[in-house]
């Protein structure tokens, strides 16, 4: 971090980290839409390519832009390295590829987004790389699915779609105590609301797709953490297999996390008014929102975030019809898988997000038939609720 904002606030490290002006002298940050770099002689070629010399190479691993977003979102979340990718399937994928070998053993959260579970199971089993499920707030299950070859212990925090709340603390001891990496998906609360390497996390990912970029438009993630795991191994990794950030997404998340502190805070207070709401509707038979005093965890996520979110998910007491019914009858709010957007969400996760998953697994996971998630925008909290009430009103 540049020493200059090194104890600067949140908002401020978010606005300024990271901006080398060049000799234009621009004050916003620029574009360095170019595959290459020239040297200024063979020798400095040479020099930069055997890592002797700090400097621009090739735009697979090393872009001014996508560096200037790298050093503010590691500033953010309180850490010495990020590593930006492609897509946060892509932050996953290489922080497991760098990290895990033929033999190794995952144990993961079973309330993780479906396509990650596929990853491990299709896709990681396929080099030798095991992987357990657990239900997230139950130590005692952590702990018995722990062998000598466990390596990573993996979660996301507040889950998707239920919104269930890992603690910390108590799971970085864990990981400690039997030599594993605690790696935690940071997408829903961004360091805005929760920065994870505080408690104890070793590693960070997050899909910028969503709040980090917050309106939608554009596709990438982040894997955070120290100089050694991170700044050399995950990197290493990106550089040889190059699931690169574009220039282009990574100004555009740049973007995002000027305004991120202001956004989250929106959508939080938005989600609670909703949440509250909701409990109130008839044909609703649960609410799954932390910042609800009934949430079971609610205590533990007040210790760790400084506020609750924009996500939401609820049960329809009618079941996959009346979701459906509901779904097809609002007039504006989205009907999409993604989250972390301005404009309101919503979705059926059986049938999409965890769609992929057996039965058996959707259930282990929480996810029945009438289950709808919210991801609340920015938009007027009261229009919002007439346009569900329009959905309520269809069942």
């Amino acid at each position: 971090m540049t020493d200059k904002f090194k104890d600067k606030g949140f908002a401020t490290r978010a606005v300024r980290v990271g901006h080398r002006r060049t000799a234009e002298g621009e004050q916003s940050e620029p574009i360095f839409p170019t595959s290459s770099f020239t040297f200024d002689s063979a020798e400095q070629a040479a020099a930069r390519f055997a890592g002797e010399e700090p400097g621009n190479i090739y735009s697979r691993f090393t872009n001014p832009t996508v560096r200037t977003f790298e050093e503010r979102l590691a500033a953010l979340e309180g850490a010495e390295s990020t590593v930006a990718t492609s897509s946060g399937m892509s932050a996953i994928l290489s922080t497991m590829m760098a990290l895990l070998q033929a033999g190794d053993h995952i144990v993961s959260s079973m309330s993780i987004f479906g396509t990650t579970r596929v990853l491990f199971d299709k896709y990681l089993s396929k080099f030798g790389i095991s992987t357990n499920y657990v239900k997230l707030s139950d130590l005692d299950d952590w702990k018995k699915a722990i062998t000598p070859q466990t390596k990573i212990l993996f979660l996301e925090t507040p889950s998707n779609p239920l919104n269930e709340i890992a603690d910390l603390e108590a799971l970085s001891a864990l990981a400690k105590e039997n030599g594993c990496l605690l790696v935690v998906d940071n997408c829903f609360c961004t360091p805005a609301l929760q920065q994870p390497l505080k408690f104890g996390a070793d590693i960070v990912v997050h899909s910028a797709t969503k709040y980090i970029d917050g309106q939608g438009r554009c596709i990438g993630g982040a894997v955070v953490g120290d100089a050694q795991l991170v700044g050399e191994d995950v990197y290493g990794f990106l550089r040889t297999a190059g699931p690169t950030m574009s220039p282009f997404n990574a100004w555009t998340f740049m973007k995002g996390l000027e305004t991120l502190d202001l956004r989250m805070k929106a959508h939080s207070a938005s989600a609670l008014e909703l949440a509250t709401w909701l409990e109130q509707q008839s044909a609703v038979s649960k609410v799954f929102y932390a910042g609800l005093p009934t949430h079971p965890q609610h205590e533990l996520a007040k210790k760790q975030q400084s506020a609750f979110g924009g996500i939401i998910a609820f049960e329809i007491k009618g079941g996959k019809q009346d979701a459906w019914k509901l779904i097809n009858s609002l007039e504006w709010i989205s009907i999409t898988a993604n989250l972390g957007d301005s404009k309101t969400t919503i979705t059926h996760p059986a049938t999409t997000t965890h769609g992929r998953l057996t039965d058996e697994a959707r259930a282990l996971a929480g996810i029945t038939d009438g289950m709808l998630r919210i991801s609340v925008g920015l938009e007027s909290i009261d229009d919002v609720k007439a346009d569900l009430a329009r959905g309520f009103a269809a069942i």
